[in-house]
């Protein structure tokens, strides 16, 4: 029995549907985006699988250094800013700020940074970029990724995995903000609680630098940047992000930058001559616990004056060394961070959530309080 199409009154056929939805899809543009969310999908699952596997991608046949982008225009400013978005009862994985606190934080951000850095790839860190997209501030990012040790924790590899399929999307959904991506904080240097086998971070450059357009490093400490083992990671990087923290190697104010400026190029220019190396943490605290004084700890460790007169000198000298240099440094932070050093298991003067230019309610200290307006970006200067 051969079945024919009944129309009945007021009904349009199924093939008939079908050819108006392919038309309405062709029409609108919506079939890239529908298959662009499936070629998405197979991409990533493809990232997933290569990350699960226990091998290292090969390194590229020819190498070509990318250039950290947005760099050229006439808005670009050297000096940029680090920062950390949790407030009071906020931390990351608990609770991440609202979108009109972070349009609060970037609307003070912009009037004297260009550039920021964050730490992860996550829910938070895609508010902010959104926000940034959105808004049209003119903030470029070094979008970070966070990584943990990993050996014989498959918890911290399925953690390690996630943060970078997300790194990896949002390089690619916010390509016109994301300048870098920076793969893994404080990951080789020694004290490092979170000290990874180097193995481990060459595979996710790798497989980063593979899916991405963008730039890729990786951040740590000038005494690790400084030692002879480091060039094995450097040869992965298009270029070098370094800490360099005078406050915690008991450095004098006084001295502060001009022992910056020895570490920079004696110690690190000269182990990595040709690469370039962009400062990613610099800053003075304006508080601390000197009562801690163990081994390793802040009462220590910490010989230099801690207090907002001592940030605002450091600031001068820091924005002059900037200047005169041209080198990339990002201050350590735009905000006080309460979460840092323990949150609430520690006392309030824990020296991690002092470090900010402003405090956690979001008022400039003595630094940006009396020289803010030397330091404000001057539009008017720039070139449309």
């Amino acid at each position: 029995m051969i079945k024919k199409n009944i129309i009945l009154p007021g009904i349009i056929p199924a093939n008939q549907i079908l050819a108006i939805a392919v038309l309405f899809f062709l029409c609108t543009g919506m079939v890239g985006t529908v298959f662009g969310k499936n070629g998405d999908k197979e991409k990533m699952d493809k990232i997933r699988k290569i990350l699960e596997e226990n091998n290292i991608p090969d390194a590229p046949a020819q190498w070509v250094t990318r250039k950290p982008l947005f760099r050229d225009g006439a808005d670009f400013n050297p000096m940029a800013i680090a920062y950390g978005c949790y407030r009071e009862g906020q931390a990351p994985g608990v609770k991440g700020p609202s979108v009109s606190e972070i349009k609060e934080d970037l609307a003070i951000i912009e009037k004297y940074w260009t550039l920021i850095r964050v730490y992860g790839a996550d829910d938070d860190t895609e508010r902010i970029l959104s926000v940034i997209q959105k808004g049209g501030h003119n903030i470029k990012v070094v979008l970070g990724i966070w990584l943990e040790n990993e050996e014989g924790k498959p918890e911290k590899k399925a953690a390690n995995i996630k943060q970078v399929l997300r790194g990896i999307e949002q390089a690619d959904k916010y390509e016109n903000i994301i300048e870098s991506v920076c793969v893994g904080n404080e990951t080789m240097v020694s004290w490092s609680y979170h000290r990874m086998q180097p193995e481990h971070l060459i595979k996710y450059l790798r497989v980063v630098r593979n899916y991405v357009k963008q730039p890729v490093t990786t951040a740590d400490d000038y005494s690790y940047w400084n030692l002879p083992e480091s060039k094995k990671i450097a040869a992965e990087l298009d270029f070098i992000i370094t800490h360099i923290h005078p406050l915690w190697n008991g450095i004098q104010l006084e001295e502060s930058v001009n022992w910056l400026d020895k570490v920079y190029y004696e110690q690190l220019v000269t182990n990595h001559p040709g690469k370039e190396i962009v400062i990613g943490e610099t800053g003075w605290s304006t508080d601390y616990d000197a009562t801690k004084t163990g081994p390793g700890e802040q009462g220590a460790l910490i010989k230099g004056v801690v207090n907002e007169e001592a940030q605002k000198e450091f600031m001068k000298m820091i924005y002059k060394w900037v200047e005169d240099k041209k080198v990339v440094t990002y201050l350590f932070e735009a905000f006080d961070e309460p979460w840092k050093g323990g949150g609430d298991k520690t006392g309030p003067r824990e020296v991690e959530k002092h470090w900010g230019i402003f405090g956690e309610d979001r008022k400039p200290k003595m630094a940006f309080r009396e020289l803010g307006e030397t330091f404000r970006i001057k539009k008017e200067n720039k070139k449309p």
